[in-house]
């Protein structure tokens, strides 16, 4: 059952916010009220965090000094940190030393959290997304759901909310638990749900440029329908579905400006799924024009 009673938002420099990570805050605010959860507001201190050659010489001050006036500065920026956003929200913020993905994925374990809510590539206020940074660490490692916000350069306009639910459908063990949990999800926000099942390109090139055989396109996507109301049934959904294929990444925001979708739901299978070591690598994460759920 999809229960979130708590959200972590992990931050990196509380006093920089640019517009997509208060984008971003307004979202795990949204969602926080929606399922009544506590956000606790995690920022973790790294070597990088002190400023670079502050002290070489001809400086009196230590680096007992300068770690206690680091450690407070980040402590009254954290507290003061996105008030509105989260104004009437149960908030906690903690303030921890270390690697920020470890802490993070420890942290999450640790505080039961339900849901980690955070940016994808903002270099100013949320960790942002590369291969191998903290996002990608996040996503590899954690226990729970991971919500990123939408990879764009400029924040939307307007109040941030669940209409229409987006659920990406793979063919594998782990897809029935994917559609549930997006069914669960809609459910409990009164949104609608489609499903979407790319499949790999029909066409192959020769003589003349491309070509589609009609006979292996007809059996794909008649697998692909199959496996689709398969799953329906078992888990009990009517949704709308969209079969298509090509490009996953480029295929899901299609479908996602289609159907107008608020969020889209992703099955998450280190090495053997769309997140995973199968050459879209973090693709779908990156290139998305809208929130991911990746669970």
């Amino acid at each position: 059952m999809l229960n979130i009673r708590r959200i972590l938002v992990p931050v990196a420099s509380p006093d920089a916010f640019t517009a997509n990570s208060r984008q971003i805050a307004q979202q795990a605010a949204w969602l926080a009220r929606r399922f009544q959860a506590e956000i606790v507001l995690l920022h973790v201190l790294t070597p990088f965090s002190y400023p670079a050659g502050l002290l070489e010489g001809g400086h009196e001050i230590t680096a007992r000094d300068l770690h206690a006036h680091i450690v407070q500065r980040a402590q009254l920026e954290l507290d003061q940190a996105l008030l509105p956003e989260f104004d009437g929200i149960a908030v906690t913020r903690l303030l921890l030393r270390g690697e920020p993905g470890r802490q993070i994925v420890e942290t999450a374990s640790l505080r039961n959290v339900d849901l980690i809510v955070m940016s994808t590539h903002d270099i100013g206020a949320f960790y942002f997304f590369m291969p191998g940074s903290v996002a990608a660490r996040v996503l590899r490692e954690s226990q729970c759901p991971v919500w990123t916000g939408a990879h764009l350069r400029e924040a939307s306009a307007g109040e941030f909310s669940i209409r229409r639910v987006l659920c990406s459908v793979e063919a594998n063990p782990h897809s029935r638990h994917t559609v549930a949990r997006a069914a669960e999800m809609a459910t409990a926000v009164g949104a609608t749900l489609t499903l979407v099942h790319i499949t790999s390109s029909v066409e192959f090139w020769g003589p003349g440029g491309s070509h589609v055989d009609p006979v292996w396109r007809e059996k794909i996507v008649g697998f692909a329908t199959e496996e689709m109301a398969r799953i329906q049934s078992e888990v009990g959904t009517n949704a709308d579905v969209i079969i298509d294929s090509g490009n996953v990444a480029e295929l899901l925001n299609r479908a996602a400006e289609q159907t107008k979708a608020d969020v889209l739901v992703v099955g998450r299978i280190p090495g053997r799924s769309h997140l995973g070591d199968n050459g879209e690598g973090y693709g779908i994460v990156r290139q998305s024009q809208i929130p991911v759920l990746s669970l």
